[in-house]
């Protein structure tokens, strides 16, 4: 029965999260309208609600053609890894004080790990396609991706240092006293910039300026597999945000309501700002972006890491 009641749990949270990622699209949609004074999708269904599904009918009766120049195996692969790993890592985030698939004690790690792993759907995408825009899109993703991993994984150890753990939960439960983000704001705003810029969410879709290079590394794709890399980009977005609430947010924690729909309206106001983000920061240069990164980030991130360790030393003394 226990086994039942778990497989039963994953079922409903990977359902509820592509249904998520479906809505997000409305969302960002209506809120991109509101915040730049037009209208937003409000044809279909009530609000629009339904546009999501009109264009999930459309894609699904799309011809889903592979080029017949691609590597098959590969460009049919390609779109499902960052689908995978995204639900993946959200096996890791604690919804509510036991509300969670897996409570991992290396829970930061497995979310680093897979964050660096849903680079290869971007750079196999790029390669199999055979076409030397998608290519160049995946040579931009891969060294984008990788770079920005380095960042985002050093802008962790500051909160992890403070918490005593990798696992998320316990992390949260360090918090009860004061959240992160007052102690490691340098560390918050070095993570959100390396995490959108791994999940190549505007300003940083560099690898699929359609100004410059089409689209990309799905150049090619149609269809289900290109609407497969929209529903990786979206879960991207929840998962950067859920993540952000549990490492600098306190989680689940706070007064009155409970503690899932605490969870929830902080993931959201997060989400709504990635989307803001878009509407409101215009896009670098690749080479800006990359040296933005080495020149900035990377000293930023090594020394918020010093300071907080030598802050904690100086405690324990």
């Amino acid at each position: 029965m226990a086994e039942f009641m778990t497989v039963l749990y994953v079922l409903l949270t990977l359902l509820l999260l592509l249904v998520l990622a479906a809505m997000l699209i409305w969302y960002e949609r209506r809120l991109l309208a509101l915040w730049q004074d037009r209208y937003g999708p409000n044809r279909v269904g009530p609000f629009g609600l339904l546009q999501v599904a009109a264009d999930m009918i459309k894609i699904f009766f799309k011809e889903d053609w592979i080029p017949p120049f691609a590597e098959k195996a590969v460009f049919v692969l390609a779109p499902a890894v960052v689908v995978i790993t995204m639900l993946l890592a959200f096996a890791n985030v604690p919804f509510a004080e036991s509300l969670w698939v897996s409570d991992l004690n290396v829970g930061v790690l497995f979310f680093l790990a897979m964050s660096a792993l849903a680079a290869y759907s971007t750079i196999l995408a790029g390669w199999s396609s055979n076409n030397k825009y998608a290519l160049l899109g995946g040579m931009r993703a891969a060294a984008q991706m990788i770079s920005y991993d380095v960042f985002m994984g050093l802008s962790l150890m500051g909160v992890v240092l403070l918490s005593g753990s990798f696992n998320l939960r316990e992390i949260v439960e360090a918090q009860q006293q004061g959240w992160h983000i007052t102690s490691q704001f340098v560390a918050f705003g070095i993570f959100m910039v390396a995490a959108v810029a791994e999940s190549h969410r505007l300003p940083f879709d560099l690898p699929e300026a359609e100004h410059e290079i089409i689209a990309g590394f799905h150049t090619e794709y149609s269809g289900m597999k290109f609407g497969l890399f929209f529903v990786g980009e979206y879960l991207s977005v929840l998962l950067i945000s859920a993540m952000s609430v549990v490492l600098f947010f306190g989680g689940w924690l706070g007064p009155i309501l409970p503690p899932f729909i605490w969870f929830c309206l902080k993931t959201l106001l997060v989400v709504s700002f990635i989307i803001l983000l878009r509407a409101a920061i215009p896009r670098p240069r690749f080479d800006q972006l990359m040296a933005f990164g080495w020149k900035l980030m990377l000293p930023l991130a090594l020394i918020n890491l010093l300071l907080t360790g030598a802050v904690l030393l100086w405690w324990e003394a």
